[in-house]
């Protein structure tokens, strides 16, 4: 049974079988802006941006993995790669975008894995009709059992944001842990959020 995440939740990565979830899947679904206009009803396409920057325990950058940089450096992370419109036609219950990891061929400096999703075309996330994102078990076309799912569907608190912090994974005795966050930011440039990131989330 996949956990319905709450903002600020934290869990830790167990399979319902009782193993740890080694390798893992992080996608982010979202849908299309309708817009009424004189010639009826018009679906805009929505361009976000799943990232993941990791961080060592001294708060310092050593990665980012995004749709410029689809793997890892030094390994356990890929990118599906760029999704420029969201689900046009409606939900289609499939993943835009998908970050796969592989939490034993991280970068063993890594101490903290933070999960942004940013809007390209500065597209307002009040307007995005639908966003959600899960992790699970499979591969960016497969999957195998959903862990945990959380739902970033439109609010009014993030009225005039543009980027958000979704989450992060971070090392606690040894083992990983997920921490939902689901913060809107003013910022517009994912080098912006990064710094966000550090001054007020690790």
């Amino acid at each position: 049974m996949a956990i319905s995440l709450q903002k600020g939740q934290r869990i830790s990565l167990e399979k319902s079988s009782g193993g740890v979830l080694k390798n893992l899947c992080v996608g982010a679904n979202w849908g299309a802006i309708e817009k009424k206009g004189l010639l009826g009803k018009k679906m805009v396409a929505v361009d976000l941006d799943l990232s993941v920057a990791l961080f060592d325990s001294n708060k310092t950058l050593l990665d980012l993995v995004y749709f410029g940089q689809l793997q890892a450096k030094k390994g356990g992370i890929k990118h599906s790669g760029d999704d420029r419109e969201g689900d046009v036609g409606g939900d289609d219950g499939l993943d835009n975008e998908v970050v796969t990891l592989d939490l034993s061929a991280l970068d063993s400096n890594a101490d903290q894995v933070i999960f942004i999703l940013n809007s390209y075309k500065n597209q307002d996330f009040k307007e995005i009709p639908f966003a959600s994102v899960r992790i699970y078990e499979g591969t960016p076309s497969r999957v195998d059992e959903i862990f945990a799912t959380y739902d970033i569907a439109n609010d009014e608190k993030f009225a005039g944001s543009v980027a958000m912090i979704m989450g992060k994974m971070y090392r606690h005795n040894g083992a990983w842990k997920f921490s939902a966050i689901g913060d809107a930011t003013k910022d517009s440039k994912l080098e912006q959020v990064v710094k966000t990131v550090q001054q007020q989330y690790l």
